[in-house]
């Protein structure tokens, strides 16, 4: 937590720049003494000021004209709407000779700027009018960076994308320094680039080696980080409470910096004090100046993006094309080519898909069954192993009092450990201090008992895999719960109505598929029987999108939505094993066309044991259809009796050893997979590989979606992507089905069903949309 303004009576105030002490001390006594903020107050009052249009106030405080971003809603973004009264308002700055100096705010504490309205950009037809859209920034944004007044941002909340390069286009920064305040320019995240002077800009102003970081990432930069680049000017601590809220208090802070600040310069008293730079960064840029070192520099951002990438996203290339040219012809090329490249990565299907997924995020992101009756507080997570230890950390690390039951001291032990090990590493990465993580911890009780549970509101079990197991607890459980409390199974596969069947309160039971590991994976699937009350759902929504999670909600069904489809997968992946290609060919080719993970390594990852269980599961419910016959099944038992569990075993597919990167392929898994090979039925191309690893995938989600496991397209590409790993640049199976054409799909899919049998026989809803044109599972 970021220590308040207010200590020992005296305002802490990181400074930058010569003559901020002055600033600083004029503002000690009235922000050290919560009264004396009524002064404050007062004299705002008094300010002259008035609302221009729907977006922006304009305020003239002490000779500083002050700019406020004020659209409806609870961010602010760029629009057209935005973009042209900022223009009127910067001219009516550049124009009043009584206007010494510029201060660019936000009247939301939580958030500057977020970025550009991207419906503004899906309403463009053409590259060209979406190169038009970064031309008009660009000349926009230069305007403020030419004006003789000085501009200071004052930053408070996220500051993202066209946020960010309103921020870069100022002559100086200042930011509040806590959690909600995140500088990025996550363009490429979109499938796009920055197109308003981002691309040259943020070269020119921190070390060029983390200006491609940003852009090539689109990360979030914290203050603190962000004055050590060189990003911003400088950093100010929030303040506590008084007779307004902190939040309030510390805005109001901020302006008042903001305008002295701005003052300062104007009059000369501050000078901007030039980043120190060390002798890494200065050999870079002395480099640079020559082709020797821009090639070498470029060669090796570009080999690391073709490295992670496989040179499926265009946006990152784009960037540093940008770059490249910029660095060798001038910011005029540079900023041409930034608007000509921004135009051409808007009408990209992959720029499409990702907005897509955006979209998707945002939506399950909300609770759409409403607010629950009463909210949830207490937590409890039965068994402490690899998944129960990881809900409760994510459970503790948003505020939940969470209990932690297992039946042994070692077993709650290893989670606890667990549990710490994550916190630790957290606090060395500096995402949290010490105190905050001693702080979150306080928040887990591990116990052996259930004595306590007599206050809780939620209870997730994460126990063994075995019906009968699940049903004891439940039946068990219930002796000490209250009435309102919700059961939530962690299962991955087993029918939640077959688990809700020895509860006495079965519309108080749901599913809550988390995936692992719990703390880094996002999705959230929510399964729901017949008889899940609708607080119900509600209640488990809350509580996954506290955790931080996205969430799916799903209805009940053998494998749900996920692990049905996973299993599809899974069964083409050991098909093409038993058809001779290599584990690392698997891996290198399924990560060539989009896939994060390897498929081989995915297997190992979700545990072979875990694999084998579905495969018997789902192809006693499906039967043929998944492709698991007696020749799969029996690998995976035999591989299973082996000890070959996977990761968590130190052998699967591959050979896993404490400390080291490098993972050969497990000869003894290798032997095995010979013993059941199957001769390829056909000569396999790229492009065939590629379609039948997405055909079934897709096919068995749009089959989900036609038998009402899933509530919506959207949803079933936002599980299949953060949940499956299916390849983000295509958008979900359902984007991809639009993108790629039903039809070709289909013909493709069938094609395969001759050769290879009727998993992959296309489902009658794929069918409807080969057959006409017009349907399209995303409107946009």
């Amino acid at each position: 937590m970021a220590a308040s303004l207010v200590t020992s009576g005296r305002v802490l105030c990181k400074r930058s720049c010569v003559g901020l002490t002055d600033v600083s001390n004029r503002f000690r006594s009235r922000y050290s003494a919560g009264f004396n903020c009524t002064r404050l107050y007062f004299r705002n009052l008094s300010t002259s000021s008035r609302m221009i249009a729907q977006h922006l106030k304009y305020s003239v405080k002490k000779d500083v004209a002050v700019i406020t971003f004020d659209s409806p809603g609870k961010v602010n973004t760029l629009n057209k709407e935005v973009l042209s009264e900022f223009g009127d308002v910067i001219k009516k700055v550049e124009s009043d000779s009584s206007v010494k100096g510029v201060v660019l705010i936000s009247s939301k504490p939580d958030c500057f700027i977020a970025g550009a309205d991207i419906g503004m950009l899906q309403s463009c037809k053409t590259s060209e009018e979406i190169r038009n859209l970064s031309t008009q920034g660009q000349a926009m944004l230069q305007i403020v960076a030419d004006s003789k007044k000085p501009v200071v941002a004052a930053i408070m909340g996220s500051c993202m994308g066209g946020g960010l390069e309103v921020a870069l286009a100022s002559h100086y920064r200042i930011a509040v320094n806590n959690k909600k305040t995140q500088l990025a320019l996550p363009e490429v995240q979109l499938g796009l680039l920055p197109g308003a002077g981002g691309t040259q800009r943020l070269p020119r102003l921190i070390p060029i080696d983390q200006a491609f970081d940003m852009m090539l990432t689109g990360k979030n930069i914290r203050p603190d980080k962000a004055k050590r680049l060189g990003l911003v000017d400088q950093v100010i601590q929030p303040l506590g409470p008084g007779l307004a809220s902190p939040e309030v208090r510390t805005h109001q802070f901020l302006e008042e910096v903001a305008i002295e600040t701005a003052r300062g310069l104007a009059k000369g008293e501050i000078k901007k004090t030039p980043r120190r730079r060390g002798l890494i960064e200065k050999v870079m840029n002395f480099a640079i100046q020559y082709p020797i070192g821009r090639d070498y520099l470029i060669k090796q951002v570009r080999g690391q993006v073709m490295k992670l990438t496989k040179g499926v996203y265009p946006a990152p290339l784009k960037i540093i094309d940008v770059v490249k040219a910029s660095l060798e012809h001038g910011t005029s090329v540079g900023y041409e080519l930034e608007a000509k490249s921004f135009g051409e990565l808007g009408v990209t299907n992959e720029s499409k898909a990702l907005i897509g997924l955006y979209h998707g995020m945002t939506a399950c992101k909300k609770n759409r069954f409403g607010t629950p009756e009463r909210p949830i507080k207490n937590l409890a997570v039965l068994g402490a192993g690899l998944m129960g230890a990881g809900i409760a950390q994510v459970s503790i690390d948003k505020g939940y009092t969470t209990l932690l039951k297992d039946v042994s001291v070692s077993s709650l032990a290893r989670g606890q450990q667990q549990i710490e090990k994550g916190l630790k590493e957290s606090v060395k990465k500096k995402k949290i201090s010490q105190f905050e993580a001693d702080q979150t911890l306080s928040n887990l009780e591990p116990v052996l008992a259930y004595r306590d549970f007599g206050n809780v509101d939620m209870v997730i079990e994460a126990i063994f895999e075995d019906i009968k197991i699940k049903h004891a607890v439940i039946k068990e459980v219930e002796q000490y719960i209250p009435e309102h409390c919700v059961f939530a199974s962690n299962t991955s596969a087993l029918p939640i109505t077959k688990i809700a069947e020895a509860s006495k309160r079965p519309e108080k039971v749901i599913g809550m598929h988390y995936f692992s590991p719990v703390d880094k994976m996002m999705l959230l699937e929510i399964v729901t029987t017949d008889k899940t009350s609708q607080d119900t759902i509600a209640s488990a929504v809350e509580v996954g999108l506290k955790q931080g999670k996205i969430v799916i909600v799903v209805k009940d069904g053998p494998g749900f939505f996920t692990t049905r489809c996973l299993a599809a997968f899974f069964s083409e992946v050991f098909k093409l094993l038993q058809e001779g290609i290599a584990p690392k060919d698997m891996d290198s080719r399924t990560k060539a066309i989009g896939f994060p993970v390897g498929s081989a390594t995915l297997i190992d990852e979700v545990g072979i044991d875990v694999g084998a269980h579905i495969a018997d599961y789902i192809s006693g419910v499906f039967g043929s259809r998944f492709g698991f016959g007696t020749q799969e099944t029996n690998l995976l038992k035999e591989m299973v009796a082996k000890g070959y569990l996977g990761r968590k075993s130190g052998k699967g597919i591959f050979v896993y050893e404490a400390n080291s990167k490098s993972r050969e392929e497990n000869p003894g898994a290798l032997e095995i997979m010979k013993r059941y090979a199957s001769p390829p039925k056909q000569k396999l191309s790229d492009e065939d590989f590629r379609l039948r690893l997405l055909g079934r995938f897709t096919n068995e989600a749009v089959l989900c979606l036609q038998d009402g496991i899933l509530a919506n397209p959207l949803e079933g590409d936002i599980g299949m992507v953060f949940g499956l790993g299916f390849p983000p640049f295509l958008g979900g199976p359902f984007r991809f089905v639009d993108i790629f054409g039903a039809d070709k799909l289909v013909s493709k899919l069938q094609e395969f069903q001759r050769v290879y049998g009727d998993m992959f026989a296309p489902c009658q809803l794929l069918l409807d949309h080969a057959k006409d044109p017009s349907r399209r599972f995303h409107t946009k």
